[in-house]
């Protein structure tokens, strides 16, 4: 490990474990052409620079408001069984996705902010005029969806950990121990977390909160690039005290 004599960790000083090359890859949102495009970069990656181990980690809200969230899901799924090196976190948005599985409200996230094209890409149009008409929708969706998506939602870790570094959605709550983070914080934080200046036991590696460009600060990388409005998906790289970044650009 490298954190300094506080105990705390910088994103200069953070190391990936010895032989281990991480990346980590900001939200995509149903933008599955340049999910698949930064996989190839990341196979490229890892074929030049032939690590002993690697990680891949997917930091979460992988539908809603892009153009294909259910080739997303396809995507994720088989890449996971195929090497479980390929790591995935929950996001906000995708458990905005199961509650309206299990409870189809007209209010929630899902119905307002993004769901209508994740049910468009499973064939259905949903109709939130009114509680019946949602109703209708959901059951059409459940029948439409692939049984082994909601097994993978359901499936999700809220947060996982290599060397230095922690991986979560959206933040942690400052000066509480890792291991006791709680999941609503891990996908929701926003302000308490990114207004914070001072370090933490690790470099907290997130997305959740879209800017234009990716974030390398002192206590925290964030590698959300609004990838369903601006084509941009990024990902952080990160070999031994090396960090950089690789974006993939595409259609929004």
């Amino acid at each position: 490990m490298s954190a300094n004599d506080t105990g705390l960790v910088d994103l200069a000083s953070a190391r990936t474990p010895d032989g281990m090359m991480l990346f980590a890859i900001g939200d995509v949102h149903g933008c599955v052409d340049q999910l698949r495009e930064m996989h190839r970069l990341i196979a490229d990656e890892i074929a030049q620079h032939k690590p002993g181990d690697w990680r891949i980690v997917h930091l979460g809200d992988y539908v809603d408001r892009g153009p294909d969230s259910k080739a997303v899901l396809s995507f994720l799924i088989e890449a996971r069984e195929r090497d479980p090196r390929h790591v995935m976190l929950a996001g906000n948005h995708d458990v905005g996705f199961l509650d309206f599985l299990g409870d189809p409200s007209p209010h929630g996230l899902f119905a307002r902010y993004g769901g209508l094209d994740t049910a468009a890409s499973y064939g259905i149009g949903l109709d939130l005029t009114d509680q019946a008409s949602v109703d209708r929708g959901h059951a059409a969706l459940v029948r439409a969806m692939p049984r082994g998506h909601a097994d993978f939602l359901l499936s999700l870790p809220f947060s996982a950990s290599f060397g230095d570094f922690f991986f979560c959605h959206a933040g942690i709550k400052p000066r509480v121990p890792l291991d006791r983070q709680v999941p609503e914080q891990l996908v929701w934080i926003r302000d308490e977390f990114l207004d914070y200046p001072h370090l933490h036991p690790k470099l907290v590696v997130h997305g959740h909160t879209p800017g234009r460009n990716p974030q390398l600060l002192a206590n925290r990388v964030n590698v959300d690039t609004g990838c369903y409005s601006t084509g941009v998906l990024t990902a952080l790289v990160a070999e031994g005290k090396e960090k950089r970044v690789l974006s993939v650009q595409g259609r929004r």
